[in-house]
This record gives structure tokens, C-alpha cells and sequence, in this order.
């Protein structure tokens, strides 16, 4: 159980600066891409929110589930947040039900086979890498004033 905790406590350190960077953007960002071929504004975030939801999804079931759907479009700011915070509240309550038998088997992903919880903690890897992007996206759009890159409050 404390190793699920601790993974949990870190993990949302950073999505707290998530929503925070969220706060910077208004909604003319959201379709906003570095590149041609970059994923937008919303979709980063959705990506990024959605990934650590997959991964405690990998470790829960011990198996990948492709999602069903493609995402909605999202409009505003206010929906690419309550979108996130839901998505925050599901992935918080699967990591937070999940047993030391689940982070501890072997799950396979990305052709590479590890315990549940050392997924886990490359789905934080994953989290920190993305959000650095969304801070370059910040940036590229003249956002001066940004959060810290870690909350632990």
C-alpha cells in the first residue's frame, strides 16, 4: 500500500501543475500547434491526462485496452479542465484500489514487460515529459507567467 501511496502523492504533484498551466491558456489556444504535424494544445493535455488513466487501466485489467472512441473536440478551457479533473478523479481511484498483487505482476506494454508498479512510474515519466512540452507550447504563445514545475502543496 505505501508503494501505491507514494506513486500516487508524486504523481499528483504534478498534475496539480497541470491544471495550473491549464489556468494560462484561454481558449483561442486549444487548437494552437507548434508544427504541422503536432498534436494541439487540447489534444497534449488529453494525452497526457488520459495516459497515466491507461496505464493504472494496464495494471488494474493486466492487459491494454485500445479506447473505443476517438476524444470529442473541446471547445473552451472550462471543458479541457473539467474533462481533466475528471479523468484525474477515475485515474486517482483505480490507482488508489489497486493491490500489491497488481503492482506487482508482470504487465506487458510497448513490447517491454515489467512489474505494474514500475509502469506506473513510467506513466509519471511519461506525465512530466509531456508537461514539459505544454510549458514550451506556453511559451511559443506568450505566456510569461508560468507555475512551477512541481506542486507539492
Amino acid at each position: 500500500m505505501a508503494k501505491i501511496n507514494g506513486l500516487i502523492t508524486g504523481w499528483m504533484s504534478h498534475r496539480k501543475v497541470l491544471f495550473e498551466l491549464i489556468d494560462t491558456f484561454e481558449d483561442q489556444h486549444l487548437q494552437y500547434k507548434p508544427w504541422e504535424g503536432a498534436m494541439s494544445l487540447s489534444e497534449l493535455v488529453l494525452h497526457i491526462s488520459g495516459a497515466m488513466a491507461m496505464f493504472a487501466d494496464i495494471v488494474k485489467n493486466g492487459v491494454f485496452t485500445p479506447p473505443s472512441e476517438p476524444p470529442k473536440q473541446i471547445e473552451t478551457i472550462s471543458e479541457l479542465k473539467a474533462k481533466v479533473e475528471a479523468i484525474t478523479n477515475q485515474t486517482k481511484a483505480t490507482l488508489e484500489a489497486l493491490s500489491d498483487e497488481q503492482l506487482n505482476a508482470l504487465v506487458e506494454f510497448a513490447g517491454m514487460k515489467m512489474p505494474g508498479i514500475a509502469l506506473l512510474e513510467s506513466g509519471k515519466d511519461h506525465e512530466i515529459h509531456h508537461k514539459g512540452q505544454l510549458f514550451t507550447y506556453a511559451r511559443l504563445n506568450g505566456i510569461e507567467s508560468l507555475p512551477f514545475f512541481v506542486n507539492r502543496s
